[in-house]
Parts: structure tokens; C-alpha cells; sequence
């Protein structure tokens, strides 16, 4: 049985991806800072850990090397957003959005790196429109998901002599957390939670459309119609995608 370890599992899309895979055979591990109500079965185990402490994640990943046959696929999926201009954005809350996005993200890779390595697996990473485009309002986020998808675009180039391959999946706007959409002081939210979202699709939806990219081997998966228009955008007219952007989200 091949397993898939998943950040973020305990969110809209990690469960919607989790379970796909298991109705074709794999074992999920789930990780995620709360793991209520993801319950331990034959073909899943809920690992409860904060992916930005480094020495628990490394013990983390230790265990789930030691107790599973292979690592066949790594997930990087958790992740926050963060809606609110730069100016009103302290430094504390930019890093912090980095912390979670980026760096628990490579700090993952780093600790699964050699097992993927044996299995000759995947490395998955979850970026979004804003990983290649730029979004209103999202500075941080956006700069972190930019951060992500350079990281995994680079180290395809390094793995890919191992046999491994680094994929990217781009959302545009999933539902996931619309009904729990406040956001603190500073400005962060869960993902999916954005009420100013452009053409939303369901999580199910879009683990569809990213697992259908992994099986296909795509490098690039952009997910949704506005992912693949902005795609599309970004390459013929930049310009003209940001302005329709910043008026579809922002109204001017």
C-alpha cells in the first residue's frame, strides 16, 4: 500500500484529496496542528503536530518513516492567507505567513527528502493563483506562495536524477472555509475562508482536478477556470490580468 503523507490534512482540500486517494488504495497520514475529528483507520493516521516547530516536525516525520513500508508522496498543502494591505501589515504578521507557507513547507521536504528518494515518489506542493500572478490585498501571501513555487520549480532539477518527481498544483478560489471567515487583527484567516473570492469551487472539485494532474505527471497544474485564464493571462498580457484582478476583487 503507497503512502501519501498531507499537511494540512485536516482541512477542506487535505481531507478532499485524502480521501480520493484512499478509495484507490493508498494510506493517508494527515498532518495538521488540530486534528479533531479525523479519526485512525486502515487507510488513514492523523498525526497531530505544529509543522512550524522544526524539532517537532522532525519527529514527526521520523515516526511516520518508521512505521510506514515507503513515502511515496508528500503533500505540502497547509497554509494560511492573509487579507490586508502592506501598510496596514506589520513585519510580525508578514513572517508569520512565511512560517507557515513557506518555510514549515521546505522544512517538510527536507525531513521526507530521502524517502521519496527510495520510493522514487512525488513531492506535491499546493500553490495558488498567487504563486504566479499577483492578488490584491495579499501581499504576504502571495510573496510566500511565490517563494513556494520557486522552491519546488528549482528542486525538480535536483530530484529529478532520483526519479522524482516536483509537482505544483494552483488553485484559484476554493470553499473551504467561507462559514469561518474571520480573520484576526493582523489580518489572518484559514484558507479558503475569503469572501472576495472570483468563481469558487468545492474541495472535492479541485482534488479532482490536482490528483488527475498527478497521475498525468503535469509539472504545472493550474486548478479551476481562473486559474487557467490567469495562467493563460500571465503569459500573453500581464498587465491586462492585473487590471481585471484588481477590479473583480477590489472594485476599481
Amino acid at each position: 500500500m503507497k503512502t501519501a503523507v498531507i499537511s494540512g490534512g485536516n482541512g477542506g482540500l487535505g481531507r478532499a484529496m485524502a480521501a480520493r486517494l484512499e478509495a484507490v488504495g493508498w494510506h493517508c497520514v494527515l498532518m495538521d496542528i488540530d486534528v479533531a475529528g479525523l479519526e485512525p483507520s486502515p487507510t488513514r493516521t492523523p498525526v497531530c503536530v505544529d509543522l512550524t516547530d522544526t524539532a517537532a516536525l522532525e519527529k514527526a516525520a521520523a515516526q511516520i518513516i518508521a512505521t510506514r513500508p515507503s513515502v511515496d508522496m508528500v503533500i505540502y498543502n497547509a497554509g494560511v492567507s492573509q487579507i490586508a494591505p502592506f501598510a496596514e501589515a506589520d513585519a510580525a504578521s508578514h513572517r508569520r505567513v512565511f512560517e507557515i507557507n513557506y518555510f514549515a513547507a521546505i522544512e517538510m521536504a527536507r525531513a521526507f527528502q530521502q524517502p521519496v528518494r527510495d520510493s522514487g515518489g512525488t513531492h506535491l506542493a499546493i500553490s495558488s493563483v498567487a504563486g504566479f500572478a499577483p492578488l490584491y490585498g495579499r501581499t504576504a501571501y502571495a510573496a510566500s506562495k511565490h517563494a513556494l513555487q520557486g522552491f519546488f520549480a528549482s528542486l525538480r532539477g535536483e530530484e529529478a536524477p532520483f526519479g522524482v518527481r516536483c509537482l505544483i498544483a494552483a488553485p484559484s478560489f476554493v470553499a473551504t472555509n467561507i462559514d469561518n471567515a474571520d480573520c484576526g487583527e493582523d489580518g489572518i484567516l484559514r484558507p479558503g475562508a475569503a469572501t472576495d473570492g472570483i468563481d469558487y469551487m468545492s474541495p472535492e472539485q479541485a482534488a479532482k482536478i490536482i490528483l488527475r494532474g498527478v497521475d498525468k505527471g503535469r509539472d504545472f497544474i493550474p486548478v479551476g477556470r481562473v486559474a487557467w485564464l490567469a495562467s493563460l493571462m500571465m503569459r500573453v498580457s500581464p498587465g491586462l490580468y492585473e487590471r481585471m484582478m484588481r477590479r473583480n476583487i477590489s472594485g476599481t
